[in-house]
């Protein structure tokens, strides 16, 4: 009896994943059933909005802790993350709807294989176990590999595909080789035996380990386009459909950070002098390359690419302080930094029309004087993604930086401020163009209901954390208790 009630509490904490996994079977068989395919897509956005209402239930009632033999669990520092993997899903068919129709690839399975990646990356939030992890990382992998090639008809996509197929594939057997080297010198792949094997076992001095620890940091630094292990995202970026660019800039990104900190500090913990010497490094190097080669972009894709770079060695600020108030900032970036990124993308989407992409910083000249609301929630982005008051983004990095302060890194918080004023000039070239420039001609604007719910909601977020910055922190607070 014991036995059924673990084995019932575990099926009921891992019920928001099953349901999306479900969620997107049902899609595939409806879009053999119907021909409208929005239908598909808000059967998918159902789907998501049941998976919320579980897991907010199953948190409302107390439910948490470690299950299927400590390979999942449960916890508010999970949650949180799921609660970033549900806006970038949501946000990401509402942009699609139009996107879509655009470029005729209306396909069912394209939104099934955004609920199996959303799905793969709450698995690896909640993992507990390398090996869940691992699992949780492919089904994101595979799912965002078919999806930046899904429009089958354009060589770019294909070309992005490929691209990511080989580099991810590389990535993925580097985090083996990590896991096989912990494995093989602590004998367990659960994340909390690991901490306490290293020490009962006398291997923090080890060499087998600190290359374990490489390859995990290799493996995940891919995940977020740490440098070196960017090379992928610009030519990704650039290549993939839209919607799919704005899909891949946050969420899989997010995921990185969830089991980057999860392993981290719940698993190698001790040896953080070790492995945050590397990531300082890394870190300025990932501002300074993202910063410096997004100035000489005209493709706004692949600006956005080398900007999401640079962020990504802002947001690593919170793991290098290894301390409540870092890590909590880092959430707290990431949850901001997944609406005002969206939202760029998502005006991109809405300058494609039929033989226009809507990417290069041309097409925004003079967009003041043709269409002002479109400039002007544009204006907003840029200036949260450049961190200017009062938008979300200056709170995102005074409350990182901040924290980084207090835990000591003086040094590399100066160097990012430097990195953060280098920025301004790519973001706020493309705000120049709009309003400091003449038309070259009238701009047709590809907008629907969904697209412009999604403008709303990122641009009112955008505003509304920066005015008022302590709501989305203060649950971030609370959800770091979870490690």
């Amino acid at each position: 009896m014991v036995l059924d009630n673990t084995i019932l509490l575990g099926i009921r904490l891992i019920s928001p994943e099953l349901i999306l996994i479900c969620t997107g079977l049902f899609l595939l068989l409806l879009d053999i059933l119907i021909k409208r395919k929005e239908t598909v897509a808000f059967a998918g956005l159902i789907g998501i909005f049941l998976s919320i209402w579980v897991n907010l239930k199953l948190s409302s009632l107390g439910l948490s802790g470690n299950v299927f033999s400590g390979m999942f669990v449960f916890d508010r520092y999970g949650s949180f993350f799921k609660l970033i993997f549900y806006i970038t899903a949501i946000l990401t068919i509402l942009i699609s709807l139009r996107y879509l129709t655009i470029q005729k690839g209306g396909i069912g399975e394209y939104y099934a294989l955004i609920l199996f990646a959303t799905a793969g990356m709450m698995f690896m939030a909640s993992a507990s176990d390398l090996i869940v992890l691992y699992l949780g990382l492919e089904l994101m992998a595979l799912s965002t590999y078919i999806l930046t090639g899904i429009l089958r008809g354009q060589i770019r996509s294909n070309e992005a595909a490929i691209k990511y197929f080989l580099l991810g594939a590389f990535s993925s057997a580097i985090l083996l080789y990590g896991i096989s080297l912990t494995y093989g010198l602590t004998g367990t792949t659960n994340i909390n035996e690991i901490a306490s094997s290293l020490q009962a076992l006398n291997l923090l001095k080890s060499p087998m380990l600190f290359l374990g620890l490489i390859f995990f940091i290799v493996a995940f630094g891919f995940k977020i386009a740490l440098v070196p292990f960017h090379m992928w995202a610009p030519d990704v970026y650039e290549g993939a459909p839209t919607s799919i660019t704005a899909f891949m800039s946050v969420g899989p990104k997010a995921a990185g950070f969830a089991v980057f900190g999860r392993v981290f500090f719940e698993a190698f913990g001790s040896l953080h002098l070790e492995w945050s010497g590397i990531l300082i490094t890394l870190s300025i190097l990932t501002m300074a390359i993202g910063s410096i080669l997004a100035i000489q972009q005209t493709n706004l894709k692949r600006m956005l690419a080398y900007s999401s770079i640079s962020h990504a060695g802002y947001a690593i600020l919170g793991i290098i302080s290894a301390t409540p108030e870092g890590v909590s900032g880092m959430m707290n970036y990431l949850l901001i930094y997944t609406f005002m990124n969206i939202g760029a993308f998502a005006v991109l989407i809405m300058l494609n029309s039929e033989g226009v992409r809507g990417e290069e910083l041309s097409d925004y000249e003079g967009l003041a004087k043709t269409h002002p609301l479109a400039s002007f929630i544009m204006l907003i982005f840029m200036f949260s993604l450049t961190g200017i008051p009062p938008t979300a983004g200056f709170m995102a990095k005074f409350y990182l930086f901040m924290a980084a302060i207090k835990a000591g890194y003086m040094p590399i918080v100066i160097v990012a401020v430097i990195f953060s004023v280098v920025s301004a000039f790519f973001y706020l070239r493309v705000v120049m163009y709009m309003y400091m420039k003449e038309p070259k001609g009238e701009v047709a604007l590809s907008t629907s209901g969904s697209l412009n719910l999604a403008l709303i909601i990122t641009a009112a977020v955008t505003l509304l954390i920066g005015i008022f910055p302590s709501v989305f922190l203060e649950i971030a607070k609370a959800s770091v208790g979870g490690l």
